[in-house]
């Protein structure tokens, strides 16, 4: 990541049961978000209740409105109100200070 300031962008969500086309339509966001201008990096993980957290992180607020204009986001944000999500909150945060550690190989 680089040094901040920069912008997470907190998606949290609980899935309703079934696929419904869901993971190929994530994978194709992953594909569409990683290729757009100011996208930094994601972070997601999601537990056995079926709720999810994935941050994305990026460059500045023009990068996030951006996304959120795209049309195939668009269409995907309505398809998740409508069948995937059961219910989901969305929080953006400027970044001001972040560390990191990574334990060396065969410590």
């Amino acid at each position: 990541m680089p040094e901040p300031p920069y912008y997470a962008v907190v998606f949290t969500a609980v899935r309703t049961e079934g696929d419904h086309g869901y993971a190929a339509r994530n994978e194709r966001m992953m594909e569409l978000a990683t290729a757009r201008p100011g996208f930094l990096g994601i972070d997601s993980a999601r537990g056995a209740d079926g709720l999810g957290i994935t941050v994305s992180y990026w460059r500045d607020e023009e990068s996030i409105a951006a996304w959120r204009e795209d049309a195939e986001h668009t269409l995907a944000r309505a398809d998740g109100r409508e069948q995937w999500y059961a219910s989901y909150a969305l929080h953006v945060a400027r970044v001001e200070r972040a560390h990191a550690f990574t334990r060396p190989a065969g410590a």
